[in-house]
């Protein structure tokens, strides 16, 4: 199922794809994707490889040519646009950063194409690596430069263009973890401030729910749905996108409308569920997703809780998961905040909180 594009009004400055498809050969990369990333929003392409999300991106950039499909900026057709004449700035998974040339020149080099005089092209090198906390870097080699601060110099050479939209692509995969979550908070901060649309591919689902405003989720060059990250997570629109998002074991469900029984092994539990908007009121067949947050520990013998064993404990700081084996080969992950029980211990699962999302079979 291929989720509508944005309802939100048509902004001035607006970024959107409608009906883009790619193929290659016998392959389609891109299949039929629609969607659109307002002034100042950050839209993350989120997928496995293989996804389309690179293809989408490039053809986006004007790199690569769709077999069919428009991409417009603030209601433009840029389809056959070049990529030099977008004024699009871009930032590159490996960050393209020139080894001749020192930091400032490297800053400067988009305004060298455009023309602008050497004294003037600096001035807006510097205002641009101060912008990104490198001020008094610009005389630096690109080689002295950790990660992080290459991923800086990478962004202030796309936004020194005073770019129409900006591109980002795996902008984060290369830094540590500790840099990365670092990184994350400064990215979204200096793109809100830029105030063009804002297209972030990635494959982590971690890097998108901390960064982007909304998520558009491919699988396979198919669009599955868009929305925020809460949407997502909470209201999922299929059970691909259900797998994907989070974590969670996903079983069959007998739809009650706000209610679904659960059976797993003789005991049969209703719970509280949630669907997305749009969704039918109750679906044939379904499936219910237990996420590990909304599950908890308790006695075996409960009435409202699923019996097994624990064969995980897994420390995740300030709470610790458990994966509990239960009847029929079922496997659930349940977080707690207490941490007592211990691997082999015989233990209750109850639906604690809710309401646990419902996508149809």
């Amino acid at each position: 199922m291929t989720a509508a594009p944005s309802a939100r009004g048509r902004d001035d400055g607006a970024l959107a794809l409608a009906g883009i498809t790619r193929r290659f050969g016998d392959y389609t990369a891109v299949d039929n994707v629609a969607f659109e990333v307002a002034p100042g929003e950050l839209l993350g392409l989120v997928g496995a490889s293989g996804s389309g999300k690179t293809t989408t991106l490039r053809i986006v950039a004007g790199y690569e040519a769709p077999d069919a499909g428009t991409v417009t900026l603030g209601g433009t057709d840029i389809t056959n646009i070049p990529p030099e004449k977008r004024g699009f700035g871009m930032v590159f998974q490996h960050y393209a950063l020139f080894p001749h040339m020192s930091v400032a020149h490297n800053v400067a080099f988009g305004l060298e194409a455009r023309g602008v005089n050497k004294t003037e092209r600096l001035e807006k090198a510097r205002q641009a690596l101060a912008a990104v906390g490198l001020e008094g870097a610009g005389d630096r080699a690109t080689q002295s430069l950790s990660g992080g601060e290459q991923q800086r110099v990478a962004l202030a050479r796309a936004m020194v263009i005073e770019p129409r939209a900006l591109l980002l692509d795996e902008p984060l995969s290369n830094l540590d973890p500790t840099l990365r979550q670092t990184m994350r908070n400064d990215l979204r901060a200096m793109l809100r401030r830029v105030g063009v649309p804002a297209l972030f591919v990635t494959h982590d689902q971690e890097d998108a729910f901390a960064i982007s405003d909304r998520i558009a989720l491919l699988k396979l060059g198919k669009l599955l749905q868009v929305g925020t990250a809460e949407e997502l997570y909470h209201a999922p629109i299929s059970r691909e996108v259900a797998a994907f998002i989070g974590r969670g074991t996903i079983l069959p469900a007998v739809d009650n409308g706000d209610r679904a029984a659960v059976t797993i092994g003789a005991k049969t539990i209703d719970v509280r569920v949630t669907r997305a908007a749009g969704a039918a009121s109750r679906f044939e067949h379904a499936y219910v997703v237990l996420r590990p947050d909304e599950l908890a520990l308790t006695n075996s013998d409960d009435d409202q809780a699923w019996s097994g064993r624990i064969s995980n404990r897994r420390f995740a700081g300030g709470t610790v998961v458990y994966r509990v084996e239960l009847a029929e080969d079922v496997v659930v992950e349940v977080e707690s905040e207490t941490g007592t029980e211990r691997e082999g211990d015989l233990v209750g699962v109850t639906p604690s909180a809710g309401p646990f999302p419902l996508v149809p079979r």
